[in-house]
């Protein structure tokens, strides 16, 4: 299929998955169907990103709360979603046609069973050298834990406070491989971001808050997004 574009269709898209659990409640069932069916729907959106021409896709899986405070139940089942998941990009066709470079970002090999990072270490290998997409994971993630890291990075290798720079704080960031953010979907119908979601990264970021519940963002909205992103204008504090 031929990729589409649009007007200032945004370079960098980040997507902040709210909702699962609610989706999963309001239907009488347990939290983890609500995992597997935000699972099942980031395939058709990424997918349907790539149609679309998007550069960079950013998904943020869980965060470091998510993995430390959620029941020892879910934690579980959300483990085996990704494997399950994850398992399926190894041997993407879609992946490889659109040479989608793959990106896990966050405290993953920290927290993870090492079936769940034998496969996320095949797909970085696997995705490493392709160029044309990128497509990042923030697995085991906290914006503030990564700008911590990022200081006390900096502090080690900088002697004094006027050498640094912006290029220097990005440089040092567990994202200082991919472009900054344009636009922040987050959906589940709550307008405001999380543990300091990149907060370098976003900010001059369009923020676009949707009412749905994460498995019910399909591509159609996603499409709506985007759509109203093309009609603002980015000033850039101009």
């Amino acid at each position: 299929m031929m990729e589409q574009t649009i007007e200032k269709l945004p370079n960098h898209v980040a997507i902040i998955p709210d909702g699962n659990r609610r989706w999963a409640k309001k239907r009488g069932l347990p939290a983890w169907e609500g995992h597997e069916a935000g699972a099942k729907n980031l395939e058709k959106l990424i997918k349907f990103s790539a149609q679309k021409g998007i550069h960079c896709l950013s998904f943020w899986g869980s965060s470091l709360d998510n993995l430390k405070k959620r029941p020892l139940e879910e934690k579980r089942a959300l483990l085996k979603i990704y494997e399950k998941y994850f398992s399926r990009l190894i041997e993407d066709k879609n992946i490889a046609e659109k040479e989608v470079r793959i990106n896990f970002i966050g405290r993953w090999q920290e927290q993870f069973p090492e079936s769940l990072k034998e496969i996320i270490n095949q797909i970085i290998d696997k995705t490493r050298n392709y160029q044309k997409r990128i497509l990042n994971f923030f697995l085991a993630y906290s914006g503030t834990d990564e700008m911590i890291g990022a200081v006390r990075e900096i502090v080690k290798k900088y002697g004094s406070a006027e050498e640094i720079t912006a290029k220097i704080i990005k440089d040092n960031l567990m994202t200082r491989e991919i472009p900054a953010v344009d636009l922040v979907i987050r959906t589940g119908g709550e307008p405001h971001l999380s543990s300091g979601f990149m907060m370098w990264d976003v900010a001059d970021a369009q923020l676009y808050f949707s009412c749905e519940y994460y498995p019910d963002f399909d591509e159609k909205k996603f499409d709506e997004a985007l759509k109203d992103y093309a009609q603002r204008q980015r000033r850039f504090g101009k």
